[in-house]
């Protein structure tokens, strides 16, 4: 059995219209929100034993932000990143549970495409900053990972938590 965690990025700031958008930072209810999704994670007994992580500064304030004693891989190929290619990094993991910190349209996308069912969530076709999907796979390793097989599914956001 293999679990998946998508996560977007919590909330950044447009305060800055001259800030190219990989630097753009966390804004105040972003920052609130990522240790919300952590606790949220740790009290659920999630925490991952691999984690990737986009290198845009809000992916890595996310990541930071959500207290998991872990030390992630953060790469500049899911910045942005297509679905198939967040898909290949999650098949070359190795660890049973795995969280992947991302942006939209690729995390929506892919989190469509990998359950069997959607969750009934409201906002899961939107996929808000600091949404989370949790998603179990019955396969021995990654590399056996298919399109919409994801079952007992959890979709969560910061405002449920509020």
């Amino acid at each position: 059995m293999k679990t998946l965690l998508l996560l977007r990025h919590a909330k950044s700031s447009w305060g800055n219209p001259d800030l190219p958008d990989h630097d753009r930072a966390l804004n105040k209810r972003g920052r609130r929100a990522a240790p919300v999704m952590g606790a949220w994670i740790k009290q659920n007994d999630l925490v991952p034993g691999a984690a990737y992580v986009s290198d845009a500064r809000r992916t890595v304030e996310t990541w930071d932000r959500l207290g998991l004693d872990l030390k992630p891989t953060i790469t500049g190929a899911l910045y942005h990143a297509t679905p198939q290619a967040l898909l290949d990094t999650i098949m070359g993991a190795t660890a049973d549970t795995v969280l992947l910190v991302g942006h939209n349209p690729g995390i929506g996308l892919l989190a469509e495409a990998i359950v069997e069912t959607e969750p009934t969530h409201d906002r899961f076709d939107h996929y808000p900053t600091a949404a989370l999907l949790v998603a179990r796979f019955d396969i021995a390793g990654w590399g056996e990972l298919a399109l919409h097989t994801g079952r007992d599914v959890q979709f969560i956001t910061p405002h449920d938590l509020a």
